[in-house]
């Protein structure tokens, strides 16, 4: 990979990838980092999560052929640190998942409807359309019309460009009730709602364990981890959808208050963990490990975000920026 591309950060999802479980430790407690950490440290961190000896070093390998970290070599050992553009990459990434949850009350009221044919030679794309729709909030409510409560209408133009799709029509629209088939019904509120659910009542025992101090610096680091990883997956499910037009209780905020008090209190016990680990091979590196609270890590993700629309709109790509196109 040349010095002139992109980091092409691993696709977000569970941790079951190596290479995304690296990216997720090394953005949680080395982001803007410029030193480089021993290979064996991480290869050891990796472990703590039962990520083999082979596996480990393969995902070093993929990651420093994708670009998203850089090695350097002192006497006969290995080292990696993040590349140029890499923790603007992550902490950018990060922003959607970050802030969401957080009750947002100023809807207008208006939907952006996308409606798009797919011709028996674009069938093939049909995965990405969908997944990419789904990445800004859309829903299917029938075939070929997706609805979004966010004004997306630009970005959802930019994505349907680059797939080569022509037969789209995309517009903002208040609906005009009644209807027997409402724009909400595009999604399973149930389904959303038993989810969360499931969250609240898998890491509700967790936060009642950490309120009780019977979590130690090795399960911290598992735990936070895992937390992270289970939250970024509603803003794929959930849209974020303005919470008038939801039923009353909906879970999401308990299950985000779940989630900031348990990421948050166990910072600090699993920066522990991670620095013990990195001790062993660099004492001094060791006292550099860090850890960012959700209000931390909002704050940088913003920061980040805008610094790469910048860079974007500067090299004629616009003002807007597609964060996962390159996962």
């Amino acid at each position: 990979m040349t010095g002139t591309q992109p980091p092409q950060l691993p696709r977000s999802q569970a941790g079951t990838s190596s290479q995304h479980l690296l990216t997720t430790l090394l953005g949680d407690y080395w982001v803007l980092r410029d030193e480089h950490l021993p290979s064996a440290a991480l290869v050891a961190l990796l472990g703590e999560f039962d990520i083999g000896l082979t596996a480990a070093r393969a995902a070093l390998n993929r990651l420093a052929r994708r670009g998203v970290v850089v090695s350097s070599k002192v006497g006969r050992n290995s080292y990696y640190g993040l590349a140029p553009g890499a923790s603007d990459m992550l902490l950018a990434r990060g922003y959607r998942f970050i802030s969401f949850g957080q009750e947002n009350e100023s809807w207008d009221g208006r939907w952006t409807v996308a409606m798009f044919s797919l011709s028996e030679r674009e069938r093939d794309s049909r995965y990405s359309v969908y997944s990419r729709l789904r990445w800004l909030g859309f829903a299917p409510l029938y075939d070929g019309t997706w609805v979004s409560a966010r004004p997306v209408a630009e970005q959802a133009r930019q994505e349907f460009d680059e797939l080569g799709l022509r037969e789209v029509t995309i517009f903002r629209a208040t609906e005009h009730p009644p209807s027997a088939r409402r724009a909400i019904d595009a999604w399973d509120l149930d389904e959303i709602a038993a989810r969360y659910h499931e969250f609240i009542t898998t890491y509700g025992r967790l936060r009642t364990q950490v309120r009780d101090g019977d979590v130690g610096a090795s399960q911290a680091l598992l735990s936070r981890t895992h937390i992270m990883d289970s939250w970024r997956s509603f803003p794929g499910i959930d849209p974020d959808l303005p919470s008038n037009l939801l039923p009353a209780k909906w879970p999401r905020r308990e299950a985000y208050e779940v989630f900031v008090e348990v990421y948050n209190t166990l910072g600090s016990l699993a920066a522990i963990r991670v620095r013990q680990i990195v001790a062993r091979y660099s004492p001094e590196l060791a006292e550099l490990v860090t850890y960012n609270t959700t209000e931390d890590l909002l704050d940088l993700s913003r920061k980040a975000l805008e610094r790469r629309m910048a860079q974007h709109a500067a090299e004629g790509g616009g003002t807007t920026l597609d964060l996962d196109a390159t996962a």
